[in-house]
């Protein structure tokens, strides 16, 4: 049944000049809106590591966290970092030091003061890649393989607004399901995952036979998509039926290290799965929820 008190999409006019209307926003109204810069003045906290990072267990947040941890299993000690709880339903990536080093106000953002200059980076892949060739890992060396790494690289920041900003928000987040946005972007996603099948199906990971930076930015996204946890969307988008994305999603989720950045700056689901902040290697044992019992 229709909510009445529901604007109809049907009858929509778009006007000659569009306004913000901030109710229309849904749950999103107190962290939306359309000009950037700072809301507050507020400095970010710096721990004693290298690698200062911002940010929160989103899939584009979860990226970074897998990439540090499996530099850090491989053996790179200067990828040794703190991670910083950044809440962005409180609106702390508007705040004076988040803008500094992501003037697009969105998580994950890394403060790299490894040097003799602190470099910023912001933008998931941008900071894979910026990790990969500072420590020259998971990203391949030949001019082919590193060719095809960076295609799925970008593919998959080019995709995954039409997953999130697209599929996720209608389906999961607007005030009223709609059918058009949603088979729109329905449709888009299990194109997506056709073309991640294929691909998977000649090759056990993105890039080839290599596991790399590739994997790392599309699993957070795609993985947990077939995992049938992203908006809870796996029977809609029947992600069983695409059984190459299933094992390669299943395999990447068995490494330690990917398990390990996948607690880190996470704030729901099981205690024992949340590490709000990471300064060490054993706060993974010594600070999850359910060990301090801090409340949310």
């Amino acid at each position: 049944m229709n909510d009445s008190s529901k604007p109809d999409s049907s009858t929509y006019t778009p006007p000659k000049v569009w306004t913000w209307n901030k109710e229309n926003g849904g749950q999103f109204a107190s962290i939306n809106r359309p000009i950037a810069g700072p809301t507050h003045e507020k400095e970010l906290p710096v721990g004693r590591h290298p690698l200062q990072l911002y940010s929160l267990a989103t899939p584009n947040g979860v990226k970074v966290t897998v990439m540090l941890e499996e530099l850090l299993a491989l053996g790179h000690s200067g990828a040794e970092y703190d991670a910083w709880l950044i809440r962005i339903n409180d609106g702390d990536q508007f705040g004076s030091g988040f803008v500094g080093v992501n003037p697009n106000s969105k998580i994950p953002a890394l403060l790299d003061r490894s040097g003799e200059q602190p470099i910023r980076v912001f933008e998931s892949g941008a900071i894979l890649l910026h990790l990969a060739e500072k420590f020259g890992a998971l990203l391949p060396k030949d001019a082919a393989g590193r060719a095809e790494c960076l295609s799925w690289l970008f593919w998959q920041m080019g995709s995954a607004p039409y997953l999130g900003g697209g599929f996720g928000h209608f389906y999961a987040y607007a005030p009223s399901k709609m059918e058009y946005p949603i088979d729109r972007f329905a449709m888009e996603v299990k194109r997506q995952l056709d073309v991640l099948d294929r691909r998977l199906a000649e090759s056990p990971y993105l890039a080839g036979s290599e596991y790399t930076i590739a994997d790392i930015a599309v699993w957070p996204w795609y993985g947990a998509l077939a995992e049938g946890l992203l908006y809870n969307a796996g029977e809609f988008l029947q992600v069983e039926s695409y059984a190459n994305v299933q094992r390669w999603a299943k395999q990447i989720a068995q490494r330690p290290a990917v398990q390990r950045g996948r607690m880190v700056n996470r704030t729901w689901g099981e205690a024992s799965s949340q590490l709000w902040e990471r300064h060490a290697a054993s706060d993974f044992e010594s600070q999850t929820q359910n060990k301090i019992g801090k409340p949310g």
